[in-house]
């Protein structure tokens, strides 16, 4: 029993009304596997039971009979309840990202994690959003890039489920947060897969965010890169300064971490060379001087480190100054948050080219990969970081000719991870060129190094390369890996990409304004923003996810319409007003995505909540009739308006037709608004396709 709190609600009602009225519990069928999606979601349902629950406010409900938790408004539901539902919209959000891989579904999966664990997302939107941003406009300038806004969502859902099936890792993760690892203590196994989640989330989803300090750089190198010149040697390179003013510590800093580690730090770059030869300088036989040295270079001195920048210290120093700017301030930052950064500011280069020299030839520098035991996040990151390479998109001029594979199978059953990574059929020919290349240097007694397809030849073939290189960054024997390579049909569809683009994702701003609707009945263009976002805000996580699921649909209707959004000034027809028409098409696959939200939230039809006695509520009443049955409504998760069971797309435009008009309006109102609210947006404009 996945959300009890579900099931204590739906006693209580059983108890009060004498009939079973909900909330039901969600279908958690398809989890059983050990693939990819299975295992991360079954982790979210099953292992992460009671996650953020609080008794104390619990107990306060039921003594006081008036509930804490958020749903439409505050005070409708228990709080406990409220997380459930919450842990519930992850798991949903994060389906719908490991079937898409798009910006958008990844969009509201940092979503979801920020709102759980430290609230108000919109005041840190921007952090989120701008590594999308800059990637998506410039990295095409560069010769080498991918994507790191989806691939940090792909590298957290494979934390997830190496999590919940590798009970060594498992083990390693207790053991050093000093949490019994006997596996039968169902309460310590919930305890420490609430702090696997809340730590593995900081760690996993923000690595990457400090790409924005890089792109600069590498497009620089770049430039000089085309005219054929030696990187760096030949040309000139950015180096970043005045960095005091993001790692120099105020005297609250100083004062807050020698507390928690018992000697004071200048700076955050003393406390993460504390932190690095806490946990791995014995072992790897280095001093808190040296890694501090090599520390305190990398934004300064390029020139040290082959030409190239870390991006892994920025996402790390960037990440600690959005907590430190947060309205806790320095104290939300613990010791455990600091090994978040601090695996960060390991993942990229500094554990690979400074603790582990893991490519040095020779013995006496070469170091031994990284055991799970020593720091299970960093080992973690590091693993998935470079078994995540599929489903990336390529920015970069040389990578949008290079083979990368486009889907990839997991079997993480036994406490091993086979993976097989898949390659898009139509480079069957580049692929049948390139093995018989190899077959050739094979029957001639391999001399010299052989034929390589990146990355298909470090996967298909004998060598394996990519296997070989990761299990010199990471110690494997408790996580045997095994890869393979195969040809698949991709299905670009799942994608969901449409002709509607826009430089920014937007999606916050246009949620935020079309909740507006609710609160000021057609009069929101002249509310500040920031009176806008308060009512947002107030929203539970469900129904702010609406809303952006709302935005996020906006694309798909105006392609139905032969519509796009953009802002670049096109040759094409301006839309100003949807016509009667183009409503008849839109709205019924509005209703129909309103449907599909309510089924996967486990909602139920029924109006029980319409006409059962007030007098019987379980907690007080609101003195006000219709808040009372609102309140109802979300107890009971019940809705006149929804569908039972899963209807098809055929009954539920059936369903449409047969609204009330008033109804029907609704599913009209959201995208005649849009109209206006993307104006208000860097210039986005509709156009309609000719013809």
């Amino acid at each position: 029993m996945g959300y009890t709190a579900l099931e204590k609600m739906r006693r209580l009602n059983r108890e009060t009304f004498g009939m079973d009225l909900g909330p039901m519990q969600p279908d958690l069928t398809g989890i059983e596997g050990n693939d990819l999606k299975s295992a991360a979601l079954r982790f979210l349902h099953e292992r992460c039971e009671g996650l953020f629950f609080n008794d104390s406010i619990a107990a306060e409900e039921e003594k006081q009979h008036v509930f804490r938790g958020k749903s439409l408004k505050t005070g409708q539901i228990p709080y406990n309840m409220q997380r459930d539902i919450n842990r519930l919209c992850l798991a949903r959000e994060l389906s719908r990202f490991i079937e898409s891989g798009s910006a958008d579904d990844a969009y509201t999966v940092y979503y979801c994690y920020f709102e759980m664990v430290f609230g108000e997302f919109g005041k840190s939107k921007k952090m989120i959003e701008l590594l999308s941003e800059f990637e998506s406009n410039g990295s095409s300038l560069l010769m080498k890039h991918r994507d790191h806004y989806s691939h940090s969502v792909y590298v957290f859902t494979l934390g997830l489920a190496i999590y919940e099936t590798n009970s060594n890792f498992r083990a390693a993760f207790k053991h050093f947060y000093h949490i019994s690892t006997d596996e039968n203590d169902k309460e310590a196994d919930r305890t420490a897969a609430h702090k696997f989640l809340k730590l593995w989330g900081m760690t996993a989803l923000f690595h990457d965010i400090g790409y924005p300090f890089e792109l600069p750089f590498e497009q620089v190198m770049s430039y000089f890169e085309v005219a054929g010149l030696k990187r760096g040697s030949e040309n000139p390179w950015l180096t970043y300064t005045n960095m005091d003013s993001m790692i120099r510590f105020g005297n609250d800093e100083k004062e807050h971490f020698r507390k928690l580690y018992g000697k004071t730090f200048e700076s955050l770059e003393e406390l993460y060379a504390h932190v690095v030869t806490l946990y791995l300088g014995e072992e790897y036989s280095f001093s808190e001087g040296h890694i501090f040295g090599v520390i305190h270079q990398k934004p300064l001195s390029p020139e040290i480190f082959s030409f190239y920048i870390d991006h892994a210290y920025f996402s790390s120093v960037r990440l600690y100054r959005e907590l430190v700017n947060s309205k806790p301030g320095v104290s939300v930052v613990s010791k455990e948050y600091v090994d978040c950064l601090t695996a960060i500011l390991l993942h990229n280069s500094l554990f690979k080219m400074a603790v582990a020299f893991y490519k040095s030839k020779d013995p006496t520098v070469h170091k031994p990969p990284l055991p799970m035991e020593s720091f299970p996040l960093a080992f973690l990151l590091f693993l998935c970081d470079e078994l995540q390479c599929w489903d990336r998109t390529a920015y970069g001029r040389n990578s949008r000719h290079e083979m990368h594979p486009v889907s990839a199978d997991f079997d993480l059953s036994g406490n091993e991870l086979r993976v097989k990574f898949f390659y898009d059929e139509a480079e069957q020919e580049k692929i049948e060129d390139f093995m018989a290349e190899y077959e050739l240097w094979e029957k001639n007694g391999e001399e010299g190094d052989p034929p390589r397809l990146k990355e298909y030849s470090d996967m298909a073939v004998k060598e394996q390369r990519f296997a070989r290189e990761i299990e010199l960054i990471v110690d494997t024997s408790e996580i045997p890996l095994q890869v393979s390579a195969g040809l698949i049909k991709p299905d670009r569809r799942s994608k969901r990409v449409y002709l509607s683009a826009s430089s920014f994702l937007h999606l916050y701003d246009f949620a935020v304004a079309l909740n507006g609707r609710y609160s000021y009945h057609g009069m929101e263009k002249g509310i500040p923003t920031e009176e806008l976002e308060a009512e947002f805000e107030k929203l539970s996580l469900e129904y702010q996810l609406s809303n952006i699921e709302q935005a996020k649909s906006f694309g798909h209707k105006l392609d139905a319409l032969n519509c796009f959004y953009t802002d670049k000034p096109v040759d094409y027809d301006m839309l100003t007003a949807f016509t009667t028409e183009q409503t008849e098409v839109i709205a019924p696959l509005e209703h129909e995505r309103w449907i599909r939200e309510k089924e996967s939230m486990g909602w139920r039809f029924g109006n029980a909540y319409k006409a059962l006695d007030l007098s019987r509520l379980p907690c007080k009443s609101t003195g006000i009739e219709k808040n009372d049955r609102k309140m109802l409504r979300e107890l009971f998760r019940m809705h006149e308006l929804a569908m039972e069971g899963h209807p098809t797309e055929e009954e539920i435009r059936a369903h449409y037709h047969n609204l009330a008009g008033s109804e029907q309006e609704k599913d009209i109102r959201p995208f005649n608004s849009m109209l206006e609210l993307i104006k208000k947006f860097d210039g986005l404009r509709i156009y309609q396709l000719p013809g």
